[in-house]
């Protein structure tokens, strides 16, 4: 009886207007090669985050697997990413009031 694990991105997600991307991972369980569990997880990752002087710093997209890569590239564009960073400056001037 062979136990085999292996997690695999079942879902990826475009969402909102500053085009975050949600990746659902299936975690798969099985036993001679027949399925026997199957659990869930997101992550959701976003354009990046704010650096000194309020500069944004892109998201390190190195771990994620390509397909992740290659759609958050693609959706993250340089207008998505400087409307991002005027809502990270907004959020946090905010936060000093």
């Amino acid at each position: 009886m062979a136990l085999t694990e292996r997690c695999e991105n079942d879902k990826i997600e475009v969402v909102g207007k500053y085009k975050a991307v949600q990746v659902r991972c299936a975690t798969v369980i099985e036993r001679d090669g027949v399925e026997v569990t199957r659990s869930f997880h997101r992550h959701v990752l976003h354009p990046g985050t704010l650096g000194e002087n309020n500069v944004l710093v892109d998201t390190d997209l190195s771990g994620e697997d390509a397909d992740v890569q290659a759609i958050a590239t693609a959706a993250w564009s340089d207008e998505v990413k400087e409307a991002w960073r005027l809502k990270l400056v907004a959020d946090k001037e905010s936060l000093t009031d």
